[in-house]
């Protein structure tokens, strides 16, 4: 079955910092609450988004994963590895650390770590967020962590509209209120927090992480001043990311100038961020538009957008 595309269910995540802007920005249909994150295209327990329409209308993506591999180009990985989410942060959220992943899977029942990027979708005058912290070495972060003096150990840079930021592993980061994010990360849940702000959730405070995050930060790594996109745009394609986990990449289509790629990988992950236009795999068209989500499978060659698209995508690249 020559399946091209995959559309993807999101699923919506209520969070103590979250809001309503999803709903607003992307006319999701969302749960009561407070909702902080999309998970647009997810085969984590924690949330597994279903596949849309199609012969495999109604699967969840981790079922497609174990039994119809050959969509994936028979990727090795014992799960899908990738996680791509849409963040609202109406309000901070914690400031936190990520294991990599021979900590997390040591540490956190053999989960992957959690490496990840931002892509700023919108941003309030004036809106910053932390990302890197300023402590030598372990020793002088415990001490600051005591003492509160949290002014003196985080990196605060200024955010704007269209910006990427790479998160490593051992990166102390925090997104804060105001802002609009694509998140692409690996396919991991595991938070260590570091500070809260005090506040109460369901009248107790939340969790925190101090050693586990004293155990990972990686106190040599220099933080960045901003997320300034230096890579150009190339026939519409900004690559913005290569690592070992993942590629990510924007694509920017006019209604003069189609994008037009080869699909060379073993499946290619999809989410329109702006605008509206037309997709075309293999000469199959279907109308996109802004909070789609789709996959592309390893049985596709090439894909057509036209339009006015905007695109973030990703990949796990292959040796």
């Amino acid at each position: 079955m020559a399946v091209k595309l995959l559309a993807i269910e999101p699923i919506f995540q209520n969070k103590i910092w979250g809001g309503r802007r999803l709903a607003d920005e992307y006319g999701y249909a969302l749960p009561d609450g407070a909702i902080g994150e999309c998970w647009a295209i997810s085969a984590h327990p924690h949330g597994d988004c279903r596949v849309s329409g199609g012969p495999f209308d109604g699967a969840h993506l981790s079922e497609l994963w174990a039994e119809h591999r050959e969509l994936f180009g028979g990727a090795p990985e014992d799960r899908f590895p990738l996680l791509v989410k849409i963040i609202d942060a109406e309000d901070d959220l914690s400031i936190q650390v990520h294991p990599d992943d021979a900590y997390a899977a040591e540490h956190e029942d053999g989960s992957l770590g959690k490496r990840e990027c931002w892509y700023v979708l919108a941003a309030d005058e004036g809106a910053q967020m932390v990302v890197g912290q300023r402590a030598k070495d372990r020793a002088e972060c415990a001490e600051m962590i005591a003492c509160g003096r949290w002014d003196e150990l985080l990196n605060k840079v200024p955010v704007r509209a269209g910006e990427f930021f790479a998160v490593e592993p051992g990166c102390v980061h925090a997104l804060c209120k105001g802002m609009l994010i694509l998140e692409t990360q690996q396919s991991s849940d595991v938070t260590y927090r570091l500070y809260d702000y005090d506040r109460l959730e369901n009248g107790r405070p939340r969790d925190l992480h101090i050693e586990k995050s004293l155990d990972v930060i990686d106190y040599a790594a220099a933080p960045p001043a901003s997320g300034e996109i230096a890579a150009h745009e190339v026939d519409g394609v900004t690559h913005l990311l290569h690592n070992e986990s993942f590629d990510v990449v924007r694509l920017r289509a006019h209604r003069d100038a189609p994008v037009e790629l080869a699909q060379t990988h073993d499946y290619l992950c999809m989410s329109v961020v702006g605008g509206a236009g037309e997709l075309e795999a293999d000469g199959e068209r279907r109308p996109v538009a802004k909070g789609d989500h789709l996959i592309a499978t390893a049985l596709c060659e090439r894909l057509v957008f036209t339009g006015e698209l905007e695109l973030i995508c990703s990949y796990v690249e292959r040796a």
